[in-house]
């Protein structure tokens, strides 16, 4: 007879705690939240392609205008333009032909430059990086610390500079950067008219006029919003109570104000710095730098069809990219936004 005794009561079955299983609901929740969004990524990307190809052919003018510089060619001569160029082919089958060459990095040869369009980009693609990176430190920077200060500390210094940041607003990119070369440039002598200068920190030095013409607006903008959201938090039932329990002021902002008012702000901070990406080709044809945003203008007035389609199409790429990623990260760093995946 066996010495166990039996108490009747059944053996309780382990199960998997409710923390561990909530967390995997919560990564799987998560990893098919990031695949929806790189999946309407892709389908965007596949639209913005039909849009870029097809805007150009529906736009007046012909390429062949600027392949024969205007002269008078035999009809054997401008078929085998057409022909070299595949200008002669079905839409669609130049659109699918096209997009084939793109997935493996190609975008096709340079009408009016006869190079490949990718090593003409390559050289050009420094500068209007540099420029819109240095735009956006500064929008992030100034912006954020400028707002935050006039949400803190009300008075007289933070209406002034809301008022100024809400006249900087009103003025035009085009408008502000040749107020800057006049100021900065023609009179004072501080910085260069134009140009991109070289590689180096003599490339920073000529894109500081650049930046600042491209970034003031969004600094106003960003400010002004930082300002909104600190002063919506201060006002908060939570930050409230913290106050009425003599909580320090400084943990206070620090840990329910900042917190809490920097997540909508970076989200549209984050817009705005994509937004960036546009308002470069103002100011590159106003500085003359050389990026992508010169280019594209001469590229449009020369009808260079497969230049302008790939600058289009990076352009509009990278800010679906971004506002992608912002989407993405918007939603890790913030809890209260839905994935999509059930509560555990």
């Amino acid at each position: 007879m066996s010495g166990r005794i039996d108490t009747g009561q059944a053996t309780p079955v382990t199960s998997p705690a409710p923390s561990q299983a909530g967390r995997r609901g919560a990564d799987w929740g998560l990893v098919r939240f990031i695949a929806q969004r790189i999946g309407g990524l892709l389908a965007t990307l596949f639209v913005a392609s039909l849009v870029v190809f097809g805007a150009l052919y529906a736009a007046p003018g012909n390429p062949l205008t600027f392949l024969t510089h205007g002269r008078s060619l035999p009809p054997e001569g401008i078929a085998q333009l057409k022909a070299q160029y595949h200008l002669d082919d079905p839409l669609w089958l130049q659109y699918l032909r096209w997009l084939g060459g793109v997935l493996h990095g190609d975008f096709g040869t340079s009408i009016i430059y006869n190079q490949p369009v990718s090593d003409l980009l390559a050289a050009r693609a420094s500068n209007t990086v540099l420029l819109v990176a240095m735009a956006a430190v500064i929008v992030l920077v100034f912006g954020l610390v400028i707002g935050v200060f006039a949400g803190l500390k009300p008075g007289l210094v933070s209406r002034s500079t809301m008022g100024l940041a809400t006249a900087i607003m009103a003025v035009p990119t085009f408008v502000a950067a040749v107020l800057l070369i006049l100021v900065f440039a023609v009179n004072l002598g501080w910085f260069p008219v134009f140009g991109a200068g070289a590689p180096g920190p003599d490339a920073v030095y000529h894109m500081v006029l650049p930046a600042l013409g491209l970034a003031l607006a969004s600094v106003a903008f960003v400010a002004r919003l930082a300002q909104a959201a600190i002063r919506q938090e201060l006002q908060a039932d939570h930050v409230q109570t913290a106050i009425s329990r003599g909580l320090p002021r400084r943990f206070i902002i620090q840990r329910h104000v900042i917190r809490n008012a920097a997540m909508p702000v970076l989200t549209v901070a984050g817009l705005t710095i994509a937004g960036l990406i546009a308002g470069s080709v103002v100011v590159e044809q106003v500085f003359q730098l050389g990026g992508f945003g010169q280019f594209l203008v001469s590229s449009v007035q020369q009808k260079d069809f497969p230049v302008v389609q790939a600058i289009c199409l990076v352009y509009v790429g990278s800010f679906i990219l971004l506002n992608t990623v912002i989407d993405i990260l918007y939603s890790l760093l913030d809890p209260r936004v839905s994935l999509g995946r059930s509560s555990s």
